[in-house]
């Protein structure tokens, strides 16, 4: 975030210098006032550019392993032009190299979901899918995995037939 900042105040002196050449060379027929719009509109610029650029940076920089499952764009009032176009603020990726397969039940697969946010740390999380019932449980405290590939005090959640956490934990052989 204060990369960000730094790199969006020196756009905004880059922009402002120029700006003050090009008035300087143009000897006085450019209004002056030029030069802070100038700096004010590469600063706004600079910002929408590191917006619309997180998820592609950020996912990029994901070990091939990652298979991301979910992504939530953002719109705002005090952006209108995301209404036109939102960038993605929000994903969640599944770590398909943490998956485990319990050898006496090969149905019953864990594996580690990462959560990721503009602004926001990461957030892990395990969980259980059950490949042949459709359905999934995050492993909280109070959850206990059981030698025959049970879990005892599972929260699950049925999931629909096109549930992208699901399929993906699931398809890992």
């Amino acid at each position: 975030m204060f990369l960000e900042l730094i790199a969006t105040i020196f756009a905004g002196l880059a922009a402002a210098g120029v700006m003050m050449v090009v008035t300087r060379a143009s000897k006085g027929r450019l209004p002056k006032w030029l030069t802070p719009v100038a700096a004010g509109g590469a600063m706004i610029a600079a910002t929408i550019s590191n917006e619309y650029g997180w998820f592609s940076r950020t996912s990029g920089n994901l070990p091939e392993e990652f298979a991301i499952i979910d992504t939530v764009q953002s719109k705002a009032l005090y952006r209108p032009w995301t209404y036109l176009h939102p960038f993605v603020d929000r994903f969640a990726a599944v770590d398909t190299q943490s998956v485990k397969i319990h050898p006496e039940a090969p149905a019953m697969r864990m594996a580690d979901v990462y959560y990721f946010g503009r602004w926001a740390p990461v957030n892990h999380l395990s969980v259980l899918a059950d490949c042949d019932t459709g359905r999934r449980a995050p492993i909280t405290e109070g959850v206990t995995l059981n030698a025959d590939g049970t879990a005892t005090g599972a929260a699950w959640l049925a999931a629909p037939a096109d549930d992208p956490l699901v399929s993906t934990i699931c398809e890992v052989k």
